[in-house]
């Protein structure tokens, strides 16, 4: 593994919030579970990172837009499914977008960027209702949603910086996401 992917996973390892599960009878706050949520799949994990490696893949405006799409489309799905409202299949759409997003990094997609967002858009939903479905009774939604949000920013600036780094690879990176989801979704079958 290269030293700065090992540098990266070092640094995304300790952000995540071990701390607050230490001492039995100490629930965690809303914060915390939402910004822990993300780092506990690794459906959500290929996605968000698939979402910065596409990012840093189209270059120019896709470098903020993409990830902002996400973030901001993830809110409404947390509220919708914090709300209780139900989707169906929604296992086997976590791992069909895992599934494109890492076709459309290894096809090197050049159609039309706002295509791009649209689908991004439409997996972020999937796994913005995911996460808020699975909000914590007691947690608030408010800072439950923004350690959520925060959490896949940072997966998303990781994802951007290993699209960068290694540019030449992001091809073999999308096709490995992409087999990665069609494990999800055999498992979801």
């Amino acid at each position: 593994m290269p030293v700065a992917l090992q540098r990266l996973f070092i640094v995304l390892l300790a952000l995540t919030p071990q701390m607050a599960f230490a001492h039995p009878g100490h629930e965690a706050s809303g914060l915390l579970n939402g910004f822990a949520h993300p780092l506990m799949g690794i459906d959500h994990i290929l996605a968000m990172v698939t979402v910065g490696v596409l990012a840093s893949q189209l270059s120019g405006r896709a470098l903020w837009v993409v990830p902002g799409t996400f973030l901001a489309v993830m809110a409404l799905g947390v509220g919708i499914g914090s709300a209780g409202a139900s989707l169906p299949a929604l296992e086997l759409a976590l791992a069909l977008s895992v599934i494109a997003l890492g076709a459309i990094v290894a096809l090197e997609f050049r159609g039309l960027p706002v295509a791009v967002v649209v689908a991004v858009g439409l997996f972020a939903l999937v796994h913005g209702h995911v996460h808020g479905s699975e909000m914590p009774a007691h947690a608030s939604a408010l800072t439950y949603g923004f350690g959520l949000l925060g959490a896949s920013a940072l997966l998303h600036l990781g994802g951007i910086l290993l699209g960068h780094m290694f540019g030449a690879w992001r091809r073999v990176g999308g096709a490995v996401v992409a087999l990665g989801g069609l494990g999800l979704m055999l498992q979801a079958l």
